[in-house]
């Protein structure tokens, strides 16, 4: 009877399937725990978005009273409370976080992923990827990484190697250092310095962030700290209970120092000259500019936020690393001075890290078209024309 019963959805699943698609529109539903993980699909979702055949709805599965503010960068998109949701049919689902919305109908799950520092298991799974339809893999590294941990299979259809479409804007010009600064309302002709650590309750911004901003501002140069999405969040496990808005803002001098307005760091890296983190994704993306690292070493923040060692020893491999606040102002200087150093360093692990950097949302747009069943080429012209700019801005 179960058989019979699983044949007969089955059957239904796939007749819904082609009844949905009759009118050729397809429906994609993005899901986000945080701001930045709507930044990671951001740009896949801006080149599709003209494209009338394509509809996308965002919704916040684990915690749907924070959808608001999750996609508060994004005005105007179409949100939805997770039980809707789960009614609701969608041609595909996508995520950059292992999360799980339950749907009720048949849709295909994509993972993009969010980061590249090799944190909380990213890169070394011990559960099955094997229920997501498509992995679109950052790099070749984290894609070894699932095999050899038999989180998928060598031969998986699942597998695409993708890219991050999130760094694409670093390296393809269109955001200018000078023009990001003066919106700022920072000086274009100073050096500007941007702090940006991880969230944890271990993270650097915990134990030693006051002093380090202090320090950091006697330089003279531009400050732009950059605050992780979760240290705005309030609870003990994420900022370690602080409200790093307010105790920060009163340090930063008006003109001279600024806690970053957006979640996307990207513009932020293209301003800085030099880099201050512990262990951040955004260290790694920061290697795209090929400008100093600053690396502040938190072994505890190693441990509780599981980073995989190979990561560690990546980051210090590439970066100047320090202890101390006082030896942080001494390492940034020392960056300041001679850029160049490490230069051979960050330029190997960068290609290692980012596949093709700058033509990566033109590929996932293409993979998720073959998802959709739909050809891209018969998008429309402002489709294209998004699309024709990103693989331009690549060659």
């Amino acid at each position: 009877m179960s058989r019979l019963s699983n044949a007969v959805l089955q059957r239904v699943r796939e007749l819904e399937n082609r009844t949905s698609r009759r009118d050729g529109r397809r429906r994609v539903l993005v899901d986000a725990r945080t701001p930045v993980n709507y930044v990671v699909i951001a740009p896949v979702v801006k080149a599709m978005s003209a494209d009338p055949r394509v509809e996308f709805v965002f919704t916040a599965s684990e915690e749907p009273r924070r959808a608001r503010e999750i996609y508060s960068e994004a005005p105007g998109v179409q949100i939805v409370h997770p039980l809707r949701a789960a009614g609701m049919k969608f041609d595909a689902y996508v995520a950059s976080d292992f999360m799980w919305a339950r749907l009720l109908r048949r849709t295909c799950r994509i993972q993009v992923f969010h980061g590249v520092a090799g944190k909380y298991g990213f890169d070394a799974p011990t559960t099955s990827m094997r229920e997501w339809h498509r992995l679109f893999f950052i790099n070749r590294r984290r894609l070894r990484n699932y095999i050899e941990a038999g989180a998928i299979d060598a031969d998986s259809p699942a597998i695409r190697l993708v890219g991050y479409p999130k760094v694409d804007c670093i390296v393809d010009g269109s955001l200018q250092r000078d023009v990001i600064l003066a919106d700022l309302g920072l000086d274009p002709t100073r050096p500007t310095i941007l702090y940006a650590p991880t969230r944890s309750a271990e993270s650097s911004l915990n134990k030693m962030g006051e002093e380090v901003i202090g320090r950091l501002l006697t330089l003279g140069t531009n400050l732009i700290v950059k605050l992780h999405d979760r240290s705005r969040d309030l609870r003990e496990s994420y900022s370690g209970g602080v409200d790093w808005v307010s105790r920060l803002q009163p340090l930063l001098p008006e003109g001279r120092a600024l806690i970053a307005p957006h979640s996307d760091i990207s513009p932020y890296l293209v301003a800085a000259d030099v880099m201050v983190t512990d262990h951040s994704s955004a260290g790694f993306e920061f290697l795209l500019r090929d400008r100093p690292i600053v690396r502040i070493h938190c072994p505890e923040l190693l441990r509780t936020a599981n980073v995989h060692p190979a990561y560690a020893h990546l980051l210090a491999s590439v970066s100047q690393t320090v202890e101390t606040p006082a030896a942080v102002l001494d390492a940034v200087d020392r960056g300041l001075q001679r850029p160049f150093e490490r230069a051979d360093d960050r330029r190997r692990v960068a290609e290692d890290l980012f596949h093709l950097p700058g033509s990566a949302t033109a590929r996932a747009a293409a993979a998720l078209y073959e998802i959709l069943d739909l050809d891209q080429h018969h998008a429309t012209p402002a489709t294209q024309h998004v699309q024709e700019e990103t693989c331009q801005r690549s060659a």
